[in-house]
């Protein structure tokens, strides 16, 4: 098995397991709630001890933040054109929330 195909298998089980950060800051559309890397600064703040990443986020961290984190970077990173100019309030459709 190449290491491509064992990477992305760790990636499929990492949101098996726990739910990506990523996609559950997407699906949250809580209103004032940090769009660019949501779902890595969710997983940080849980892994600082965070309390209350429901109202911070409008999602709950992962069980295992750890293990969600590298996905959660990837994932925001492809992201990041989506995101940013729902940030700054730019032009076009993007929105939070699917």
């Amino acid at each position: 098995m190449t290491r491509a195909a064992r990477l992305g298998l760790l990636l499929m089980a990492i949101l098996a397991l726990g739910g990506c950060a990523t996609a559950r800051t997407l699906d949250a559309a809580k209103p004032g709630a940090p769009v660019v890397y949501a779902g890595t600064r969710l997983d940080l703040y849980a892994l600082q001890g965070g309390c209350c990443a429901l109202d911070r986020f409008g999602a709950e961290a992962p069980a295992w933040p750890v293990l969600d984190l590298p996905g959660s970077a990837l994932l925001d990173t492809l992201l990041l054109p989506l995101s940013l100019p729902a940030a700054i309030g730019g032009r076009g459709s993007v929105q939070g929330g699917l």
